[in-house]
Parts: structure tokens; C-alpha cells; sequence
């Protein structure tokens, strides 16, 4: 399974994907407010700190939107910038009309707030290249994600479709492992949420444990 970094900083990005082999980011108005610098700042520097080497960044288009024409017109705008960004488009009917000419027009679009596996069969039949599964707000309200995951898996075998799914808004490790265990393309969380999931006390129980038995050992000579 590829690992995405949920984020918009640089510093995060560059060493997540130096130390932990990342595979790409998604980003969204959020992250890049939460970065600090203009939007566009923000997207001129994933297209020129990444532009050696093949990583797909997803980048939001103006969520003020509502008409497929004009998400069309920005996304197109956006994507001419780097060969490595793929749009993000919201999972509406309007949304998914401009995923459908951005897809025939040869761009890359990851459309994002998939909520039902109906939203997700949709988004399959129009080639897609990514389709991002919400399971973090979903499961805090009780809902299956698990089955929501196995379920988009299930549809995309039997059609043959080549879209790969983003299972996304992860909270936890937990999280993590089930959308491995039920084989999705690809998860997406952010800095610390890895970090966590890296990260077990026993490990440190177990590595005191054995500390004190090496220092109290003698090391004698090779």
C-alpha cells in the first residue's frame, strides 16, 4: 500500500519522503492556510521542490466553485503548472461532469469528499485517476468504513476500473491497518498521524529492558 502525506508543508513533505518513502501528497485549503503562505506560493513551490521526480500532489481547486465550467477553467490552470499535480474536485454532480471533460482532456483529477460507495462508483466509470474516500468524520458518527472501503474494492474489480482509491481523513494507526487489510490503493494522513503509528511503549519498555542488560554486561573485545 502507498503511503500520501496529508500536508501542505514543505519541511514536513521533504522529510517524510526522505525518511519514511512517501509516495505523493494530497493537500486542501486547510493544510495550505495552515502552512502560512499564499495559496498560490504554496503550489509554485510543490511544482519546483518536486520537479525531478515523479510524485503525484494532489491540489485543491477553489471550493467556491459550483459550476463544472469554471472548476474546469481552474483546475486546468492549476494542472498546466507541474506534471505531477493531480486536481482535486469535489464529489458533487457539477464536480463530477468537470472530472469527466478533465479526465477526457488528459488531466489527473483525485476527486475528494466521497462519502457512499454510489459517489465512488461514479467517480470508477469516469477513469478517475484517484478517488478519496472520507473515513475519519464518517467513522466518529458510527459509521462502517470498513465495509464503505471493501465495498468501492469490491465494485472497481468487478468493472475493471483502474482508479485508485484514497482511503482519507485518517485519524490513527487503526485506521491505517484496516484500509491495508481490506487493500486499498493508497492511504493519506497526516504528519504526526504516522509518526504515532510508528510509535509503541512496549518498544520503549523493551528497549530499556534491554539497555540495562548491555550496560551491565561486559562487552569484552571482537
Amino acid at each position: 500500500m502507498k503511503y500520501f502525506l496529508d500536508s501542505a508543508k514543505i519541511d514536513e513533505i521533504k522529510y517524510a519522503l526522505e525518511n519514511w518513502k512517501i509516495d505523493g501528497v494530497t493537500s486542501n485549503p486547510k493544510h495550505i492556510k495552515s502552512s502560512g503562505k499564499p495559496f498560490f506560493t504554496v503550489v509554485k513551490e510543490f511544482a519546483e521542490d518536486f520537479k525531478d521526480i515523479d510524485f503525484p500532489i494532489s491540489v485543491e481547486i477553489d471550493p467556491h466553485l459550483k459550476e463544472a465550467k469554471d472548476m474546469i477553467k481552474g483546475a486546468t490552470e492549476i494542472a498546466c503548472l507541474s506534471k505531477n499535480f493531480v486536481i482535486k474536485i469535489p464529489c458533487t454532480e457539477q464536480g463530477l461532469v468537470a472530472a469527466k471533460t478533465l479526465v477526457e482532456k488528459g488531466v489527473k483529477v483525485n476527486v475528494t469528499l466521497v462519502f457512499t460507495a454510489s459517489q465512488a462508483l461514479q467517480v470508477g466509470r469516469l477513469g478517475a485517476a484517484y478517488c478519496s474516500p472520507f473515513i475519519g468524520w464518517q467513522e466518529s458518527a458510527g459509521v462502517d468504513c470498513y465495509s464503505l472501503i471493501g465495498d468501492i474494492k469490491t465494485m472497481y474489480q468487478n468493472y475493471g476500473f483502474e482508479t485508485e482509491i484514497i482511503v482519507a481523513a485518517v485519524r490513527n494507526g487503526k485506521q491505517i491497518v484496516d484500509a491495508a487489510v481490506i487493500g486499498a490503493d493508497i492511504v493519506t494522513a497526516g504528519f504526526e498521524v504516522y509518526k504515532d503509528s510508528f510509535y509503541h511503549p512496549f518498544t520503549d519498555r523493551g528497549l530499556k529492558i534491554f539497555t540495562d542488560a548491555w550496560d551491565d554486561t561486559e562487552l569484552g573485545s571482537l
